[in-house]
């Protein structure tokens, strides 16, 4: 997009910062008494995650990245990345799996949120739940009801999440994709 000021940061903007692109979490224009004006930011890395505290003179030039987030459709699975669809354009795209947060919990039609950075994917979200089948578990063994007991049960993506013991063969379950835990039967 080009050169900004410190000075016109915006929460949520992406910049290009020594190579590493990062999204500004807040930033605070401080103006002391004695010296020069800065400005204080927090800024999370966009590959790794990490948020770091950095501080830019008042003026100094910053590379703002453009970027865009699009819902698309997860199609199939091509090797090392997922194929996703653009509903209203129908143009496909190939993310890497490296790129997306638990993508044995994504099944194809399934809408996922795709970042496009310098109008190239760059990192694809599943929605916060999902609604999964289970294809593999232990049958649950009867009058077992000490609470909080869970075992193991195998998606039909191919992810293991730790389940109640009543849950069974068949049953659909809702997921929470950020934490990888059992929420309820869907």
């Amino acid at each position: 997009m080009g050169a900004i000021s410190s000075n016109d940061l915006k929460n949520g903007w992406v910049l290009d910062i020594d190579g590493d692109l990062v999204s500004v979490v807040s930033f605070q224009h401080v103006k002391p008494g004695k010296g020069g004006a800065f400005v204080r930011t927090k800024l999370k890395s966009l590959a790794k995650g990490t948020v770091v505290d950095k501080t830019f003179r008042a003026g100094e030039k910053l590379e703002r990245v453009t970027t865009e987030t699009k819902n698309m459709q997860m199609l199939y699975e091509d090797g090392d990345g997922l194929v996703f669809m653009d509903s209203e354009t129908f143009e496909q795209v190939t993310v890497p799996r490296t790129s997306i947060e638990s993508d044995d919990l994504i099944v194809p039609n399934s809408e996922v949120q795709v970042l496009f950075v310098r109008e190239a994917p760059f990192r694809a979200e599943p929605p916060a739940s999902v609604e999964l089948q289970v294809a593999q578990t232990d049958p649950g063994v009867k009058g077992d009801t000490v609470s909080n007991v869970t075992k193991p049960a195998t998606l039909e993506t191919g992810a293991v999440v730790n389940v109640p013991l009543f849950v069974n063969e068949g049953d659909r379950i809702k997921v929470d994709t950020r934490t990888r835990e059992y929420v309820s039967r869907a």
